[in-house]
């Protein structure tokens, strides 16, 4: 049964990243493979009660991450139609790609670190289209953008769902994974950062043309200010709502959804429906990239898969007997993250590891916090990060292999040297 689920699941995924050649939506694919695979599990395992039970476990998991990031991505096009990241990007004066680049790798490094790789992509990503207007260009920044998320949010607990799960868990705690993974995460961000900066010369920004006034009704300088102001304070609170409640993040994020919305119905309650109808979150939502949204299930559900067929850990477990060495072990696996969804991949290394064998802070859990959080740059659909870019900028698979891939494996290789040397010279 595992050998038949894991062949279906890399046919799938060799669909998805063939989409441009084989002219076959990516979402399609993943919902294709995500149905197939239950399908034939379940006719499998022949237990209807337990697979039932293991796909509702899988559906809240998708849920969750689904939920955040339709409120996440409605909350950035209600700062968008009210031009609120025009406050962002007129504080931005460089004219020159290869400055800006390095502005937007170190501000996304940090945004992550206090909210997280996924919204902080989003955000990023939305800003981006304000301020280039050549589509190769906003690609380039894109996959920037993806490594630095990634990076930044690996050496905070709450920059990355899987350092979070490590630190749920007891494997990391916060003093202890912020000051032994954050050297290596800044390198993992400038060696990167350095490529493209020098690839890129000394050309200048193409700007996209400002809006017409007469196009539409603008907002004022308030309504915009107010609109940021709300957005921005819901995505950063919600790490603080998760740690005072206890709560999934996708609640704080759909509370916060709600107070934006009523904020902004209270603003323009005087305006004519015409008016504000391009204002109001009932739009925003009809903006949202449901293709992206949808694919974002389908791969999600398809990993479940080999999670409960327990694909995943025999295969961590034959990487503990075959390699032996955990530097070697973690290495692979966040290889591995950039390929296979990396929440399973640590769920599965967290149930093969004892805490009474390797205790919190051990050199294991922080090496794995580095590596599965930025592994999964290497490839655009081994992180949540470079799903959500893949479906907003609408990147091809084979393009980020070709422009992003080397750079990110390289500052992923970097930054792994740069853990294992500061480990081994402070202990």
């Amino acid at each position: 049964m595992s050998l038949l689920l894991t062949l279906m699941f890399v046919l799938a995924y060799l669909a998805i990243a063939l989409e441009g050649p084989l002219k076959i939506n990516k979402s399609a694919t993943a919902l294709l493979g995500a149905g197939l695979l239950w399908t034939v599990y379940a006719l499998m395992v022949g237990d209807a009660a337990q697979v039932n039970t293991q796909l509702s476990e899988s559906l809240v998991g998708t849920a969750q991450i689904v939920f955040f990031l339709i409120a996440a991505m409605a909350i950035v096009e209600v700062i968008d139609a009210h031009d609120g990241f025009e406050v962002l990007t007129t504080a931005i004066q460089t004219r020159k790609v290869s400055t800006l680049m390095w502005l937007v790798g170190v501000f996304t490094f940090f945004l992550s670190a206090i909210l997280d790789n996924l919204t902080t992509t989003i955000v990023m990503l939305s800003l981006m289209r304000r301020l280039l207007a050549q589509r190769q260009d906003r690609i380039t920044f894109a996959g920037l953008i993806v490594i630095a998320a990634n990076a930044g949010g690996a050496w905070t607990p709450i920059g990355d769902v899987t350092t979070t799960m490590l630190w749920i868990g007891g494997q990391v705690t916060t003093l202890a994974i912020m000051q032994g993974v954050f050297l290596a995460s800044m390198v993992n961000l400038l060696v990167p950062l350095a490529a493209a900066t020098w690839m890129a010369g000394d050309r200048d920004i193409v700007s996209p043309p400002k809006a017409d006034p007469s196009d539409g009704l603008p907002t004022t300088a308030l309504e915009r200010t107010v609109v940021l102001v709300v957005g921005l304070a819901t995505l950063v609170l919600v790490p603080v709502f998760k740690a005072l409640t206890h709560l999934p993040p996708f609640l704080g994020i759909l509370l916060g959804l709600g107070v934006l919305w009523m904020v902004a119905d209270l603003m323009h309650r005087h305006k004519d429906d015409t008016q504000k109808q391009h204002l109001t979150l009932v739009s925003a939502l009809a903006r949202i990239d449901m293709g992206s949204i949808v694919f974002f299930i389908g791969i999600l559900l398809a990993v479940a898969v080999l999670e409960h067929s327990h694909v995943l850990p025999a295969l961590a477990r034959w990487l503990d007997a075959t390699v032996g060495r955990l530097d070697l072990i973690v290495l692979v696996i966040g290889l591995a993250s950039a390929v296979v969804d990396n929440v399973p991949l640590v769920a599965a290394s967290m149930g093969m590891y004892d805490l009474a064998k390797y205790p919190a802070d051990h050199f294991l859990w922080e090496f794995m916090a580095y590596c599965a959080g930025t592994g999964g740059s290497i490839l655009i659909i081994g992180s949540a990060s470079g799903v959500a870019a893949m479906g907003l900028e609408r990147i091809d698979f084979m393009v980020y292999l070709r422009k992003t891939s080397a750079l990110a494996l390289a500052g992923y290789l970097a930054g792994a040297l740069v853990y294992l040397a500061q480990y081994h010279g402070l202990h």
